[in-house]
C-alpha cells in the first residue's frame, strides 16, 4: 500500500482509464463496463470470448473471464502499468479479437 501511495499511481487510474475506453473498440465487442483500470468486455458468445482468450494468450497476454459471465472478457492490469505499456495491451487484445473472429 504504501508503495502504491508514494508512487501517486492512484492518481493515474482516470487517464489510464480514458486510454483504455477510447482505444478498446471493435464491432466484435457489444459491451464495455469498467471501474477503474478494471474492464470488462463482452461478446455476443462465450465461444467467441474464448476463442478471443485463447488468441490474448497465445499473443502474451494472461487474461480469462468471469465465472458468472463466460461472453465477458475480464481486463485488470496493475496499476503501476505505464501509459505506453497499456497502449501496447490494447493492440494485442484487439489483435486477438481480429484473429478470432475472422
Amino acid at each position: 500500500m504504501e508503495v502504491l501511495l508514494q508512487g501517486n499511481y492512484t492518481s493515474e487510474v482516470k487517464q489510464k482509464e480514458k486510454i483504455l475506453l477510447k482505444l478498446l473498440v471493435h464491432p466484435a465487442i457489444i459491451s464495455r463496463q469498467n471501474a477503474g483500470l478494471w474492464v470488462s468486455l463482452q461478446f455476443k458468445t462465450d465461444a467467441i470470448n474464448r476463442a478471443v482468450i485463447h488468441q490474448c494468450i497465445h499473443n502474451g497476454l494472461i487474461t480469462d473471464w468471469f465465472l458468472f459471465a463466460p461472453d465477458r472478457l475480464r481486463i485488470a492490469p496493475p496499476l503501476t502499468i505505464t501509459e505506453e505499456e497499456l497502449k501496447e495491451v490494447c493492440n494485442r487484445i484487439l489483435k486477438s479479437i481480429e484473429e478470432a473472429t475472422n
